[in-house]
């Protein structure tokens, strides 16, 4: 049985402001123990459920956040920027099972901590064959194409409620009560750590017994539309090759999601401000 641990940092015990989540930041180095904390108890959990095999996959930023001298040693982990599945690296390998640590409501919502889909500077919104996603329904679909199954997720009570409402009835571990973008009620690491790895123990349990939620499939060929902030952004991510454009809006269709997946992150990339 093998587990994937995909882990941002937004939704991580304690974060409320970008300031604990950008390298170089004072506080920065605090919330990269933090995360890894957090980690370590879905590594704990995934352990405790049955898995034979953990793999953490660092999503956030530069993918170089999780400290991996103080990693659960049971674990590997995948560092560094650009991976050929970013978020998911590893999700090819004969995944059983994602756990998503860490994570946050798509761009828009409230109340939610630090709400973004992929790039707070890019990207206004991301409709999946005409379907609203967050980057949860990204992952989750990528994830879906190689028959894996999200287990259980981690963050804020929007965060929480967006994915399971999303994805069907996974295991769910609320570490803070988000009030609006940068503020929330947050629980100390003591407390979320238990959270956490109750969540991933009974996620990964489920496996075993057969309720856990079915893979996360999206229809061939996958439709992307992604709402950008200005039109000099539109401009840029205009290259992708098959982009039509409306305003604001880029849009492509590829023939699966791996496809969808790697052309969604070229045109964010082509889209960054030079």
């Amino acid at each position: 049985m093998k587990i994937l641990i995909s882990v941002d940092m937004e939704g991580i015990t304690g974060v409320t402001t970008w300031d604990h989540v950008t390298p170089g930041h004072a506080e920065y180095s605090r919330f990269r123990r933090i995360m890894t904390a957090d980690v370590n108890a879905a590594v704990r959990g995934a352990f405790a459920g049955g898995a034979e095999e953990v793999i953490v996959s660092d999503a956030h930023w530069n993918a170089s956040n999780v400290l991996i001298e103080e990693l659960d040693p049971r674990a590997s982990l995948n560092s560094g920027s650009p991976s050929p599945q970013s978020m998911m690296q590893s999700i090819d390998q004969g995944v059983d099972g994602v756990l998503f640590v860490g994570y946050h409501a798509r761009q828009g919502s409230h109340p939610a901590v630090l709400d973004h889909t992929w790039s707070s500077t890019c990207v206004a919104g991301v409709l999946l064959n005409d379907e609203l996603a967050g980057e949860y329904t990204l992952n989750a679909a990528l994830a879906g194409h190689y028959g894996a199954r999200v287990l259980m997720a981690s963050g804020d009570q929007t965060a929480c409620a967006q994915i399971s409402g999303e994805l069907g009835d996974i295991e769910t571990a609320l570490v803070k009560t988000a009030t609006g973008r940068f503020s929330a009620l947050c629980l100390p690491p003591e407390v979320t750590a238990e959270r956490i790895e109750t969540a991933a123990q009974r996620g990964v349990r489920r496996l075993f017994d057969g309720t856990a939620p079915a893979p996360f499939v999206i229809e061939a060929p996958v439709t992307v539309a992604v709402d950008l902030v200005s039109s000099d952004m539109a401009d840029r991510a205009m290259i992708l090759p098959g982009a039509t454009r409306q305003g604001v809006r880029v849009c492509f269709t590829a023939g699966d999601v791996p496809q969808a997946y790697a052309a969604f992150r070229s045109l964010v990339t082509l889209s960054y401000p030079r």
